[in-house]
């Protein structure tokens, strides 16, 4: 990531190949090569389930297509998503990065990722694939012009020109976390369409031992394992499309899941519930010594794989057999095709911000043992999410908690804390249940696995410590999007006066560039990816445009033959959030201020002369620290007055973490006029920082109420979100 250039690479720029400076890892020669000679590719995925489907040996499923074609192809029983949610998930798969590296790690998010960051469709779409998406993207970024030839609902294989090779993603929300509770008409209907012996029978449930046993809980089950059968169907429909196409013996299918289930303590979590996924891949008898050069028989029919596997290296794994370069910012290693790495020791995964709920945890699995280490650990597991809310197996617990009527694993949620570490034994305990971390008899697991947990935190630069709102001005100051340079055509060649080959290039760093000779500029669909100097007749017309991810796309660019030529412009872009990084020790500094998490009373010494630290998310967490560990020390006065200095900080984020503090210190006078305050604060993220605040506040927010009833119109919809909460808490007192 060092964007440092080769002899090589620097001559092939200088030469006028657009296409390598941006694309890197594009073959001329992969282009070249005939359709016979490569692939296609189908991935059928499916939202919010984890690996309860017949082939993985669960017999309350009704899966029979999902079940053929693992019979048919290899089923992966160790594959986990990155985080427990959709958007971070998928930001990750489309660019093989831990958005935790990126920036895209909290949910719905705008991100502005490190030039070099492609969506991978483009390296296959140079090499000549047909890339289509029908239809969900969910990046935590718009999909640029050039990361598909078309995603939209009506994307397929079938509209691909004659001879290209594709890679087509076919993405069903069936199975998603709102259809679960979706008792509709419509949805009552398409559920009446399973025969008796497709529908789950509520009774024979097996619930996991975290859910309280009830009807409304059980009636989910049933409903969640329903909508699988639905889901399946569609699956075989495909299947028997590409049958019907002639293409089944040419295509290797993938068919995944995004996250774990879409159920409290499943999704948005990263336990196994949330964190493991099925991978089946179907790999045709042709493609084998492909896909495994050195063992084909590997991917035959009916074979089982218990390597694990990260949802980062999907694209490496589809570039690897697809013959094109690895990119080598990529994070992901490939698991199959003659690029195939070693197997994972680890998988990781991370939660950040879930809709309206800040949280910051990471992860780090083998096969046996799970780490998780809560930075956040003064906050409970049962923070309220409005959309989470709705699902009658979370309204269920609720109710039963505050009944006081909940014990043993399902009253764990509701803890008022959770532990800064846990560790689990997932082959004796698969729903994680019995946390380990304080058993010494697991004291060099907790170690080794908290070591890779650093390590992983270090090599990966993770950006979670870092406040939102801080971040967010890194990224985009001032909340403005930059726009990509529009492209010019710098040179031409061809001797004939109607017909030549033209250039293009672009200044900011990191763009791709779209063109089409004709048609209408202003359709999404028609572009292609411009990698090699473009063919033009006279009368022709080239359109153009620029795109980087996390920018406006660059206005259009018209030319026709006999147009003037511009010089080849120097390459320019605004400071970028990486930068700001690279320059400062800050996310060592925000480790070693996190360590102090383990020392409970003793941290608020410790974190005292972080207060005066010249960066603002130190001081954040200095203050946060101080609450946090201020419950263990007693009198802390002598805490109190420099917490209270905070309160003018030039830093919103920390001027809220201490009037927060302040607040719950009994000093509400001094604290309730900051955080009513930062609820005008022109950015959302800070007045969503200052609206939590008030929410955990609890009872004594009550002097201002009539500000939290402002918020609750406010722009910002997860703002809204808290502030109705709120507001909905004290009615019902």
């Amino acid at each position: 990531m060092s964007g440092n250039l080769n002899r090589r690479r620097f001559l092939q720029i200088a030469s006028g190949s657009v296409a390598t400076m941006l694309l890197p890892g594009h073959s001329l020669l992969a282009q070249s090569v005939r359709r016979a000679d490569r692939p296609n590719f189908l991935w059928i995925s499916t939202e919010d389930i984890s690996p309860d489907l017949g082939c993985y040996g669960d017999a309350y499923a009704v899966t029979p297509n999902v079940d053929r074609l693992a019979s048919e192809g290899v089923r992966y029983d160790n594959v986990f998503a990155h985080a427990g949610v959709c958007a971070p998930v998928r930001s990750g798969i489309i660019t093989g990065m831990y958005p935790t590296t990126i920036g895209t790690h909290h949910m719905r998010c705008a991100g502005v990722p490190p030039h070099e960051v492609k969506c991978f469709p483009e390296y296959l779409r140079a090499a000549g694939y047909y890339c289509t998406n029908n239809s969900k993207t969910d990046y935590q970024f718009d999909p640029p012009l050039t990361a598909w030839d078309e995603s939209s609902g009506s994307a397929h294989w079938r509209n691909r020109p004659k001879d290209n090779p594709f890679f087509a993603v076919i993405n069903f929300t069936t199975t998603h976390e709102s259809q679960i509770r979706n008792r509709s008409e419509a949805m009552l209907t398409r559920l009446a369409s399973l025969s008796p012996t497709e529908r789950h029978n509520p009774a024979k449930a097996q619930l996991p031992p975290y859910y309280p046993d009830t009807p409304e809980v059980r009636q989910d089950w049933a409903q969640y394992y329903d909508i699988i059968t639905l889901m399946d169907k569609q699956v075989g429909q495909v299947l028997e499309d590409l049958e019907r196409d002639g293409l089944a013996d040419d295509t290797i299918v993938w068919f995944w899941g995004d996250h774990g289930r879409g159920l409290p303590r499943a999704k948005r979590w990263i336990y196994d519930s949330g964190l493991r996924v099925p991978l089946i891949i179907r790999v045709p008898a042709k493609w084998r010594k492909l896909a495994m050069p050195d063992k084909p028989q590997a991917v035959g029919p009916g074979t089982i794989n218990d390597d694990l596997i990260a949802f980062v290296d999907f694209a490496p794994t589809m570039l690897s057999l697809a013959g094109v370069e690895i990119p080598s910012h990529m994070q992901g290693r490939a698991f199959l095709g003659r690029r195939k790495a070693r197997p994972r020791q680890y998988i990781y995964a991370a939660r950040d911000r879930m809709d309206e709920a800040y949280e910051v945890i990471r992860a780090v699995r083998d096969k046996r043992f799970k780490y998780i280490r809560n930075y956040m650990w003064y906050l409970t597991r049962a923070q309220d999410i409005r959309y989470m809310n709705e699902m009658p197996t979370m309204q269920a617990m609720r109710r039963l908690h505050a009944e006081g009527v909940l014990e043993g694993p399902p009253k764990q949620y509701f803890e008022p804390t959770k532990p800064i570490e846990e560790l689990y034994d997932t082959v004796s305990d698969p729903h994680e249940i019995r946390n380990l971390a304080g058993d010494p008899a697991y004291a060099k697991v907790l170690e080794r696995l908290r070591a890779a947990h650093e390590k992983w935190y270090k090599d990966t630069r993770d950006l979670g410590l870092i406040p939102e709102p801080i971040f967010d001005e890194w990224k985009r100051p001032g909340g403005e999007f930059e726009t990509t340079s529009a492209p010019v055509v710098v040179r031409r060649t061809g001797r004939s006066a109607e017909r030549g080959a033209v250039t293009i290039a672009c200044a900011t760093r990191g763009a791709s560039v779209a063109y089409r000779i004709g048609g209408d500029p202003q359709s999404r669909t028609g572009w292609l990816l411009y990698d090699r100097p473009v063919p033009l007749g006279l009368g022709q017309t080239l359109y153009a445009k620029a795109c980087r991810i996390g920018f406006r796309d660059s206005d259009l660019m018209t030319y026709r033959l006999g147009d003037p030529l511009a010089r080849r412009p120097a390459s320019q872009g605004a400071g970028h959030w990486q930068d700001k990084l690279d320059a400062s020790n800050l996310r060592k500094r925000l480790w070693r201020l996190k360590e102090l998490d383990y020392k409970g009373a003793n941290a608020v010494y410790s974190c005292l002369p972080y207060l005066d630290d010249a960066e603002p998310s130190i001081r954040y967490w200095a203050v946060v620290g101080l609450h946090a560990s201020g419950g263990f020390a007693g009198d802390i006065a002598f805490a109190r007055s420099a917490v209270k200095a905070r309160l003018v900080d030039s830093s919103v984020v920390v001027r809220i973490a201490a009037a927060h503090a302040l607040c719950d210190w009994g000093a509400e006078a001094d604290g309730l006029p900051v955080l009513t305050a930062a609820l005008k604060h022109p950015t959302d993220k800070a007045r969503m920082f200052a609206i939590v605040a008030l929410d955990r506040l609890g009872p004594k927010a009550a002097p201002v109420l009539d500000h939290i009833r402002v918020a609750a119109e406010d722009a910002d919809d997860y703002v809204k979100r808290v502030a109705l909460t709120v507001l909905n808490r004290f009615d019902a007192v």
